[in-house]
Order: C-alpha cells, then sequence, then structure tokens
C-alpha cells in the first residue's frame, strides 16, 4: 500500500528542515524531498537600511556562521565605496579580514566533525541515539571530544581577536577593517599561555585526519558509496587555480572532472548563475543556466573545493590534498561521506594558514581604511564553511540598500542535499514495513554530511520534536516514531 514517511526535524544540523518520502503499493521509494519549512526575508528586511550597516545587519541570518556572511557583505560594499573587488585593500585590512575568516573556517569545521559527524562514526548509525551524542563521544573517546572543544575555542578566540565578538562581531568595515592585532593578542595564539597554541592545532588537525583516514580503510563501503551519485562542484579558486577560502574566480568542474565553468569574475555571476522556485521548499535551487534546470546544479564545499582546486597553498594540507586525489584517481569525488574528509584536510590548511598570518608583521601596521569612487552596486563572494557564498547589493543615492541578493551555501547545495536523501531512501527504505531510528537516522547523516546551515535559510520558534509517521492509502496511521 502506497505510504508516506515523514522526518520532521533533521537533527544534529543548524536549523529546521523536515523530508518527506513517499513510497507505492510495492514498497518502491517514488518521490524524496528534504523540505526547508520556515521563511528567511532578509532580503527584504535590509532595504531602506544605510549600506554602512549590511556587514553587521546580514549577518544575523546566522549563529554559526555569522563572520561568513559579514565578510561577504563586507566585500559587497567595499566595491560601492570604491575600495575594489576584494583585492584593493591595505595588507593589514585584507590579512586581518582573512585570518578572521580562515578562524571561523577552523571553528566551524570543527564543530561539525567533532560534535555532529564523530557520534555517527564512532557508534555506528543505527546505535542507540542516547550514546549517538556528543555526550557520548566524550564518553568513548574523551581526548578527541577534548581536542574538539579546544579547537573550536581556538578558533572563536581568533575571531574575537580580528571581529571584536566571538559571535556577530564588528571588525570589517566598508573599505577594511577597524581594528588591527596588536603584539599582546598575537602572542596569545603562539605562547600557549592561555590554550593550546597554533602549533598544537596543528597537531590536532593532523591527529583528526588520521583518525578519518583510520575509520575510511575499516569501513571503506560507508564512506566510498553511502550516498554516492556524480555532480558538477563549484568555487572559488584563486586565479593561478590554488584553493583560497577568501577571494577568487569562479571555476566549476563535472563528475568526471572537466572544466565546464571557465575562471570567471564573480562580478558576472547573474550571466552564469540562475535559481529555480519550488512550491514545496522556501530554499530555492540554484543551477549553470548553459545546463539548464535538469542537469545544471551542482555541490558547493569542502569536497566541491578539493575537486575544483589545482593545489592547497599550504604545505602539510597539500600532502593529504595529493593522497585525496590519488585516491580517486585524479577525478572528483562523488561521495556524500567525502565531504568529512575533505572538511578535515580544510580544518589542516586553516590552521596553517592563521599560523603564516599570526607571524606576520602587516598585522601590527595602522593603514586599514581605503575608500574609492562611490559605486552604486557591490557583489562580494568567498568560500564559507558550507559552501560558496554570493552577496549582491544595490544602494541609491541616498546611500539606502535598494536591491539585496543572497545565494548562501547551503541554498547552492539544495539539490544535492534532495539527491542524497534519495540515495539513502532507495537503498535503507525501500520494501521495508516498519520504521526503525537507525533508518531513520541513515536518511539524517546524509544530510548532516553537507553540514547544512539551515538557519541561515530558516527560523522557527519554540520546540520542534523529532516524529516520523507511517500513513496507510486510506490515510490512515499505522506506525509512528517520536523523539
Amino acid at each position: 500500500m502506497p505510504k508516506k514517511i515523514t522526518i520532521e526535524p533533521v537533527t544534529r544540523v543548524e536549523g529546521h528542515g523536515k523530508v518527506t518520502i513517499h513510497m507505492d503499493d510495492e514498497g518502491n521509494v517514488v518521490q524524496t524531498r528534504l523540505h526547508i519549512v520556515e521563511f528567511r526575508g532578509f532580503e527584504r528586511f535590509v532595504l531602506g537600511r544605510p549600506y554602512w550597516e549590511a556587514p553587521v545587519l546580514v549577518q544575523r541570518l546566522c549563529g554559526i556562521c555569522p563572520v561568513s556572511h559579514h565578510l561577504a557583505a563586507a566585500k559587497a560594499i567595499d566595491m560601492i565605496v570604491g575600495a575594489g573587488n576584494g583585492d584593493g585593500l591595505t595588507p593589514t585590512a585584507e590579512k586581518m579580514r582573512r585570518l578572521m575568516h580562515y578562524g571561523q573556517i577552523f571553528q566551524s569545521h570543527t564543530l561539525h566533525f567533532f560534535h555532529l559527524a564523530s557520534p555517527d562514526l564512532l557508534f555506528g548509525i543505527d546505535a542507540d541515539p542516547a550514546v549517538r551524542n556528543i555526550i557520548g563521544v566524550a564518553m568513548e573517546n574523551r581526548d578527541l571530544a577534548v581536542q574538539g572543544v579546544m579547537m573550536r575555542k581556538f578558533g572563536q578566540e581568533i575571531i574575537l581577536a580580528t571581529a571584536g565578538k566571538k559571535i556577530h562581531g564588528t571588525g570589517a568595515i566598508p573599505g577594511g577593517i577597524n581594528k588591527n592585532l596588536s603584539i599582546e593578542e598575537r602572542d596569545r595564539f603562539l605562547d600557549g599561555k592561555a590554550f593550546p597554541n597554533i602549533d598544537q592545532m596543528i597537531d590536532w588537525s593532523l591527529g583528526a585526519l588520521e583518525f578519518f583516514k583510520d575509520y575510511h580503510k575499516k569501513n571503506k563501503d560507508l564512506i566510498d558509496n553511502f550516498a554516492a551519485f556524480p555532480s558538477s562542484h563549484l568555487s572559488l579558486v584563486r586565479k593561478d587555480g590554488a584553493l583560497d577560502l577568501y577571494h577568487g574566480v569562479l571555476r566549476a568542474v563535472d563528475a568526471e572532472g572537466k572544466v565546464i565553468l571557465h575562471d570567471i569574475d564573480y562580478r558576472e555571476y547573474l550571466d552564469y548563475i540562475a535559481e529555480e522556485v519550488r512550491s514545496w521548499s522556501y530554499m530555492k535551487f540554484p543551477y549553470l543556466k548553459k545546463y539548464g534546470k535538469k542537469h545544471g546544479w551542482y555541490r558547493v564545499g569542502p569536497l566541491a573545493r578539493l575537486n575544483t582546486a589545482d593545489f592547497i597553498p599550504s604545505p602539510l594540507a597539500q600532502k593529504e590534498f595529493e593522497e585525496f586525489r590519488a585516491y580517486n584517481h585524479g577525478k572528483p569525488s562523488n561521495s556524500s561521506m567525502h565531504m568529512h574528509w575533505a572538511r578535515l584536510i580544510e580544518i589542516l590548511h586553516a590552521a596553517e594558514v592563521m599560523k603564516e598570518l599570526l607571524h606576520d608583521p602587516d598585522l601590527q601596521k595602522d593603514d586599514l581604511v581605503v575608500t574609492g569612487t562611490r559605486q552604486e552596486e557591490g557583489i562580494g563572494l568567498l568560500e564559507a564553511p558550507r559552501g560558496t557564498l554570493f552577496h549582491h547589493y544595490r544602494v541609491n543615492e541616498h546611500d539606502q540598500i535598494t536591491m539585496c541578493n543572497l545565494i548562501v551555501s547551503t541554498t547552492n547545495n539544495n539539490e544535492p542535499m534532495n539527491r542524497a536523501v534519495a540515495e539513502v531512501a532507495h537503498q535503507y527504505l525501500a520494501g521495508q514495513e516498519k520504521i526503525t531510528e537507525g533508518m531513520l537516522n541513515a536518511v539524517e547523516v546524509a544530510i548532516r554530511a553537507y553540514d547544512p546551515c539551515l538557519s541561515c535559510a530558516t527560523h522557527a520558534l519554540g520546540k520542534m520534536p523529532l516524529e516520523i509517521t507511517l500513513f496507510n492509502s486510506k490515510g490512515e496511521k499505522i506506525d509512528q516514531l517520536r523523539n
């Protein structure tokens, strides 16, 4: 008999969403959907506000990745004040922003891997949910849990030193930055007196990679084949093809590695990327115009970045990158669970970049802001932890924002996440008569691999229980699981 399975909300992700799975009389999965069920209105909220408020205002989209929105908006506003297209700032301003950004990458990736993803790896998809959580991780592997907490603390302290606050800071301003990094602030990250220093962060990053690679050897089928499907991949890369999480040109490759978007100036993104609206989700579906709605969708995030970049400009991460690419015979990886592997390589790269920046004397200089000829439009892109983030603004003669378009990282991954849900539903649910918590969690594991920040697109009040209900063809409830 036909069945409809609903998972609401999806757990251990930032924000709120639900999944519906429809099955026919024979138990075959015929439709799956990841619904974003709340409305985000920031493109409307900011209209009429002075443009200089944007970098502080729009980061209220999220408490997990506010730095990403802060800096993407700041890069867009840089263009409006005539400070260039992400490359016209003073060395001090650009490097302070980069330090802030790589601190954000470091803490956000750490939060996801250690707190949200590792319980599934340590205990298994079918494990008791009372154990399969961060408390269970701390009980099972205390060192891993402590390292995760301290690594995230380090990244948050970097954000505090560069942005003024750990959450919703004010460091980036139109045309630059509002402070430098004092010697005293710098030394806190180097001497190890207040918390483990940057060298310890690098060592722990390497240790986390070894943990994952050892797990991979023992669980190849899960890591390589779970929610694996061919797709295109899009990210910023440096003009020489290097991984660059703060600035670059847009590149996309197909599932075989062929370049299908050739290092374009991101200010021209509207010539290449469009967004589709579907009635069952508040989140849009971006795609490359050249390939249309059906075939033009793509993935973003750590996996996409390692699939599009030619190399990583830091030695330890480059060595890991070479191993990652060799495992896939030089071709792009299309496995959703390889997202964790790529994320850990980026954690190591972020630590190496932070170390280099902390030793850069430009961070102590006082030339912080530049201005130029006022413009009416600004576009800012960067690689947020979860993928490519677009901020686009237009302003009027009264300095008021008249248009705002935001394509957040998770929006770019909307179609891939839906594909991942479909892959797992076909594998785990087809032909099943009884719902189990493990089946439910398998669907969520596929979504969690993308580390979706649904709060960038959603807002909700009150408690949201986890509930999955099975109905027969007459609409009668025949089974229910609720947490």
